[in-house]
């Protein structure tokens, strides 16, 4: 390329230093009012009382209890996604079949349906007017304003993280290791652990981490199917709010700034991730073209 195409071609993909600092002034100017700004406003509430404040009111029985119904609600609804994200990628990403492409939409239901209507669908499912509700009030089962009806709600709209994180990365991927894997004799088993799964990993645990942040945070859903019995069926969205409508603020922004922590350790954990797979993608096109593949694991498996 001569030097006048070089000079064009940076004329071109650049700008001055005035537009620069406006563009670079704004972007940071937006996050500092719509993310710096409030998460501040919230650990300086929260603390505006003091330790002691703060303290106790993260000692409270009911607080406690949220804490433990969004903990153990994560922990059921984060793996049960883990499995049917991975299947269904798959499925979608590895397989041709008829109906794929209405898999793919129930996939992505989700995202086009209202967290409300999320919870309200399983109230007239499992509610004492529902199609369910007298069958399972004969057997003395609760499901609505009972934790399995919050760990249902959870569940249904953290279904398409993992899903939709995988079924690109897979498609991209292509399937031709996996049939050379099957070919050199692997199991399914064997393929899936020894070629699929190292080609998938960072992706995973990408989609892991954004599925546990929407479980521990979803407030919809949970809100219509929960009944609000404070103790019982608050998760910790739920606690704020009720805290917050009773004029408890110091408390309720103290039990919010350990939703606020948790996002920001998740938000840690995912920088964290980006580097390790950047350094990864940087390492493996480092090595030279005689390289061992998943392939090799594969044959070593098989023999």
């Amino acid at each position: 390329m001569s030097t006048q195409n070089i000079r064009t071609a940076r004329k071109g993909t650049t700008e001055s230093a005035w537009v620069r600092c406006v563009l670079i002034g704004t972007a940071l100017a937006f996050m500092f009012l719509f993310l710096v700004l409030p998460l501040a406003a919230v650990f300086t509430e929260a603390l505006r009382k003091g330790w002691d404040a703060y303290g106790e009111a993260l000692q409270e029985p009911d607080a406690w209890s949220a804490i433990r119904l969004t903990l153990l609600t994560a922990a059921v609804a984060v793996p049960l996604n883990l499995v049917f994200g991975v299947a269904a990628a798959w499925c979608v990403a590895k397989y041709e079949f008829w109906g794929k492409s209405f898999l793919t939409t129930l996939i992505d239901l989700p995202f086009s349906v209202s967290p409300v209507v999320a919870g309200l669908i399983y109230v007239l499912v499992f509610g004492a007017q529902g199609w369910l509700g007298p069958w399972l009030m004969e057997h003395d089962i609760k499901v609505v304003f009972a934790v399995p009806g919050i760990m249902l709600a959870t569940i249904f709209v953290t279904v398409p993280f993992i899903a939709r994180e995988l079924i690109p990365l897979m498609q991209a991927q292509g399937n031709e290791e996996e049939q050379a894997a099957i070919v050199l004799g692997a199991t399914g088993w064997q393929t899936f652990w020894y070629v699929t799964l190292p080609n998938i990993k960072w992706g995973l645990i990408y989609g892991v981490i954004l599925c546990n942040a929407r479980a521990m945070g979803e407030f919809g859903a949970v809100s219509v199917v929960s009944g609000h019995i404070r103790g019982q069926t608050n998760t910790m969205p739920l606690h704020v709010e009720v805290l917050y409508n009773e004029y408890q603020s110091v408390a309720a922004f103290a039990v919010a700034s350990l939703l606020a922590l948790l996002a920001l350790v998740t938000l840690a954990i995912k920088s964290v991730v980006e580097w390790r797979h950047e350094r990864e993608m940087k390492a493996i096109a480092a090595l030279p073209p005689e390289r061992p593949t998943p392939l090799a694991s594969a044959a070593t498996v098989s023999a």
